[in-house]
Parts: structure tokens; sequence; C-alpha cells
């Protein structure tokens, strides 16, 4: 293997890669700035249009571009699909042999391409022209051959390269992905797209177990360590012993939650009349509970800030089910 020779007048290669680091950085956030000051002089109005665009199709979007943009097209067009808007990405070259037929009249088409004159989008025009299948373009010329066949034209400003010859893109991709980040999430809340739709597309992983419902985790009926407001303390500290979960839940007449005993209730009432007290006069009142349609991680963050281990999941003022720790993490909840 060739070794990386030093740059910057012979200084240390480590240095100077840390450099080069630092000005690729740079130089992609300006592009990220100019996007953003785009926004408030002339940008708006066209993003607002493509917006409105893509929201009202009731077909898909059909993402397409050539080369890097085509490699951001189809990260633009997985995000869009992960977020409730149905999306794929058809290659141009593809597309003149045969994929054409994937796109339909309630389609919407997204097509990427820094110069706008990309040969090979030629076809995908054509074909949107003649069937009104509307165009929207993100391009750095709305004077462009794309630009002008555009029904929406989405202006990226011009911006430096962090390539050092200006040739590889890498500051233009930059915001051609930011931008399509911004069409994607300006969708998700147009459409009041929720975390519990996202579930629906997000069953794996760790982003899965993140989504997962409370309902999905927590232990349900025997299971439930459960005593009346009445039970005496000495019978109310065996089924505590007995479900393992170190608490115990208090129902009062109408078997509503109405308190919870803990480890630390028992440390704070030790004495010698602790047996022939009530569950009702060592309970802690108005515990922390959760609803069963919430979110796992959402308890997780509720036991977090309660320095809590278990936490009762109640419906209606009932308990339904109870959520210890261990089985979030188990779960892969973070």
């Amino acid at each position: 293997m060739a070794k990386l020779k030093p740059i910057d007048g012979g200084r240390s290669t480590a240095a100077a890669a840390v450099r080069s680091a630092v000005r690729t950085l740079e130089l992609e956030g300006n592009g990220i700035a100019a996007l953003r000051a785009a926004l408030d002089n002339g940008l708006a109005a066209p993003f607002a249009r493509a917006v409105a665009t893509l929201a009202q199709a009731r077909g898909r979007v059909i993402i397409s571009g050539i080369g890097k943009s085509g490699h951001v097209g189809q990260k633009i067009a997985a995000t869009f699909a992960s977020t409730g808007t149905p999306a794929f990405f058809v290659h141009p070259s593809e597309a003149s042999h045969g994929d054409l037929g994937m796109i339909t009249r309630d389609d919407v088409i997204l097509a990427l391409s820094w110069s706008g004159e990309t040969v090979e989008l030629k076809n995908i025009i054509t074909f949107s022209r003649r069937f009104t299948v509307p165009l929207i373009s993100i391009t750095s010329r709305s004077d462009s051959a794309l630009g002008q066949q555009s029904d929406v034209v989405l202006e990226l400003p011009r911006a430096k390269e962090a390539c050092p010859h200006g040739l590889a893109p890498t500051t233009s991709t930059t915001m051609q992905l930011a931008l399509g980040d911004c069409l994607a999430i300006a969708l998700l809340e147009a459409k009041g797209f929720t975390a519990h739709d996202f579930k629906v597309f997000h069953p794996g992983g760790s982003l899965g177990a993140n989504l997962k419902y409370v309902s999905d985790v927590m232990h349900k009926g025997e299971a439930l360590p459960l005593a009346r407001e009445s039970t005496a303390m000495s019978e109310a500290l065996v089924t505590m012993t007995e479900k393992r979960f170190g608490c115990l839940g208090i129902l009062d007449g109408k078997g509503k939650l109405a308190g919870v005993i803990t480890d630390g209730d028992l440390r704070r009432h030790m004495g010698a009349d602790l047996l022939k007290a009530s569950a009702a006069d060592i309970m802690t009142r108005k515990p922390k509970s959760i609803a069963p349609n919430a979110l796992a991680s959402s308890a997780l963050e509720v036991m977090n800030a309660s320095r809590i281990t278990a936490l009762f999941v109640v419906d209606k003022g009932k308990p339904v089910g109870i959520l210890h720790v261990h089985d979030l993490l188990r779960t892969g909840v973070v």
C-alpha cells in the first residue's frame, strides 16, 4: 500500500488531514447557510408550491437523477417513503428502457440535476410533459433545459465545492440532500405524520425498539402486584414479595390506582406497627403512571426523570399493566 504523502510543506500528515476535514465542513456548511438564506430570498415560494404539489399527489413521488445526484435521489426517496410519502427512485437510463411504465398520471416527478442539462433525464422530462405528470426539479440553474420544463423549480444557490479542484460534487450534493430532507419533513408535518405512524415503517432495529408501544412490553393480568387500600401490610408485603417488581399498586373502591408502595415507602415506615398498618397508611398517593398507547421510550424517560424502576400502566384510571426498567432494556429501548 502506498504511503500518504505529507502535505502543507511536509507537516504532519495527520494534522493536515484534520485541517482538510475542517475546511470541507466549513465549505459544506457555507453551502447550507446559502441554502438557508435562499429561503428568505426567492426560494420560499417555489418550496411551498413543491410541498403542496407533493402533498396533493394521489400517486407516488418518482425521484430521478444520474451520478451523485442519483445517489442523493435514492436517499431522498427512502426518506420520503419512511415518513409517510410513498416514493421510489427510477434510474433515468432504465426509464428509457421500459421503466417509464412505472410512472402514472397520478404521480409527481422530482428530478435532480445540478446543471439541469443532464442528457439522461431527457426522456423522463418528455414523458412528464406528454402525460402532464407534475415535474419538480432541484437544480442550480432555473434557465436550464430541466428548469424550463419544470412546473416548480427549486433553484439551489451557487456554492464552492469542498473538492480543491472544484470537480467532485460535495457541497452541491450536501445542499441537494438537505433540501430533500426539508421537503420530507415539511410533508411529514403537513400530513400530521406521528411517531405512531413512523413505527409502522420501522419495526426493526434499535429504532423499532424505541417505537414499541408500552402495551407491547408491559406485564399484565395475574402478574400485576395489586392490593386494596384496606389490605393489611402483613398481607400486602406477601403480594409485593411474590410479584417481584419491588412495588405494589394500591386500588381504591372503584378499582382505580390510588397509590403505590415501594421499597422506599417501607423503609420510611419501618417500625413495630408496620405490619398492623393498612396499605392506605403506607402508600404514596398520586403515583407516576403511563398510558398503554404511549411509546416505550416515553416510559423510560418517565422512569429516569422520577428515578424509579417500575411504572404502572393505567387506562381510565385503572391499572392494566406494569413495566420494569429491565423490560425496556431487554427490548433495546434506549
